[in-house]
This record gives C-alpha cells, sequence and structure tokens, in this order.
C-alpha cells in the first residue's frame, strides 16, 4: 500500500492538523511562538521522537533566555538561511526574528552588512560568521572567531555556533522537503525580502 500523493509543494503530506494529539503539547509550543504550526513540524510529527527531540533542541536554542541575546540569535539564523539558501527558513528567520527584536531593516540590508550604518561591528562580525557557516563546503576560519572575541564570550559563541547547527539541520529539512510555506512568513518575507530577491519557490503550497 502506497501513502496518498502530497497536496501542496512538499514531496510528504505533512500530519493533519486534527491528528497531532500525540505530540500537542510539542505543537501548542510552536504555535504560541509563531501564531502557526510550521509545516516542518508537522512533517516531522510522522515520527514523534524525532519531532520531541527536535522540540527540546529548539527550545533550548531559541526558545530560552539564555547569554547570547535573543536578537542576536536570530540574526545568526538568518544569516546562515540565507548562505544556505534555504527559501523557508528565511521567511521563517526573517519574520520570528522581528518578533524577538531584530529589526526588519538590518533584514532587508543584511547583504550589505559591510557598508550599512545599521549595523555595529559586533553585528558585522556574526553576519560574516553566520554566512561562512552556511556555505558549502563550511567557509569558517581561525578570522572569524578572532573577529567574534573582540565582541563575545566563549559562552556566547558556543550558543552561536548551536543556533548555525541548529539551522543546518533546518535548512536541509525544509529545503529537501519542499516543506510548504505557511501564509504569515510568506507575507511577511513577500513584502520584505523580495527586493533582495527571494521568491516562493517550489515551496508555494498552491
Amino acid at each position: 500500500m502506497t501513502d496518498a500523493k502530497p497536496t501542496g509543494s512538499a514531496h510528504i503530506e505533512p500530519v493533519a492538523m486534527d491528528a497531532l494529539g500525540k505530540v500537542e503539547d510539542i505543537i501548542s509550543i510552536a504555535r504560541q511562538a509563531s501564531g502557526y504550526v510550521p509545516t516542518s513540524m508537522r512533517i516531522m510529527a510522522h515520527k514523534p521522537d524525532i519531532l520531541r527531540a527536535f522540540g527540546d533542541l529548539i527550545g533550548a536554542i531559541m526558545r530560552t533566555e539564555t547569554e547570547l541575546p535573543m536578537e542576536a540569535k536570530w540574526l545568526t539564523a538568518h544569516a546562515v538561511s540565507t548562505a544556505a539558501g534555504c527559501i523557508y527558513c528565511q521567511a521563517h528567520t526573517a519574520a520570528n526574528g522581528g518578533k524577538k527584536g531584530l529589526a526588519t531593516e538590518k533584514v532587508q540590508d543584511l547583504l550589505n552588512y559591510r557598508a550599512s550604518p545599521l549595523f555595529c561591528d559586533a553585528e558585522r562580525a556574526v553576519i560574516e560568521f553566520g554566512l561562512a557557516a552556511g556555505e558549502v563546503p563550511n567557509a569558517t576560519t581561525r578570522a572569524h572567531f578572532d573577529a567574534l572575541r573582540e565582541h563575545f564570550t566563549q559562552g556566547q559563541i558556543i550558543e552561536m555556533v548551536s543556533v548555525i547547527s541548529l539551522f543546518g539541520w533546518l535548512n536541509r529539512w525544509n529545503d529537501t522537503f519542499a516543506s510548504d510555506l505557511e501564509d504569515a512568513p510568506k507575507a511577511f518575507a513577500v513584502k520584505n525580502l523580495a527586493d533582495r530577491g527571494w521568491t516562493v519557490g517550489k515551496h508555494a503550497a498552491e
């Protein structure tokens, strides 16, 4: 017996909203954080143990107040997703980052970070690090770490790499599955990232 053909852009049909009862605790946290249930998590819900492990990881890295400020976390996430080319995650990190203090103007001007007056030297170091880490093969060097050490503690840098690694998972997951991009982050990205060349691409759910 074969599974039903997907109805959206995703190559695997996400678990229906009314069939998420076994992982409702994880889904509820995601809904509170974003205002909707991400398609990425509905696909993970086919394997509840994977979703639960992922929920613990994203909770520890992105939803907990730690030594690294939230704005820096989301700036890192957006930079690495931009370098990796994940359209889905670019929209999510831009929209969710805005809810955590990341200015939309900074997202719009990210690729002009060296010259833009919107960024301080610490933010330029974060962006350069995230962009290098998102390349394949990874392009980070000792110089990137030296630049970060001028502004961040060792613990903060470790957290930054945790963000990069988390979104390494999400970039591959969503880019491979072509996860349907939800209406809210799609609208945000169309409005704020299109001038940077962003398009919904293969993630259009229609």
